[in-house]
């Protein structure tokens, strides 16, 4: 049996992560996003910064951000069987609903499953998002 080769996933969006891990990896069918949060797309020479203070803002960045993996390992919205969700106040679960109902409205296929937790998160930063994809 042949052994699957595992690749690691950076989109240019990205910046390097900041410990030894990949922000996604692919091997075989199966790619794993790591969890994302709102930063705006890279910029060379300067520190990661939040799209903005409010929920609204760093999810709709949050998505573009596991996107952007999803799309470098070959993968679409559509392939993707779980997403895990964590966010920072319970307050926000309603309005991460309502997010989510509008930015994955036109999805092909059926939704994938989700969990959502709350957890502590970085100053300034609401949500972080991870999720796996089975292509094929």
């Amino acid at each position: 049996m042949t052994k699957l080769e595992k690749t690691a996933l950076t989109p240019s969006t990205h910046t390097a992560p900041p410990a030894r891990f990949s922000h996604g990896v692919r091997k075989g069918n199966i790619l794993q996003v790591a969890g994302q949060v709102g930063f705006l797309p890279a910029v060379e020479g300067q520190a990661p910064t939040p799209a903005g203070p409010t929920l609204r803002e760093q999810t709709l960045q949050t998505f573009a951000n596991v996107k952007a993996i999803l799309e470098e390992g070959g993968a679409t919205w559509d392939d993707v069987m779980m997403m895990r969700v964590y966010l920072t106040d319970t307050s926000h679960f309603a309005e991460l609903n309502a997010l989510y109902n509008e930015y994955f409205a036109d999805l092909k296929e059926a939704p994938s499953a989700r969990t959502t937790v709350y957890v502590g998160l970085p100053a300034g930063l609401l949500i972080e998002i991870d999720a796996l994809a089975v292509l094929g």
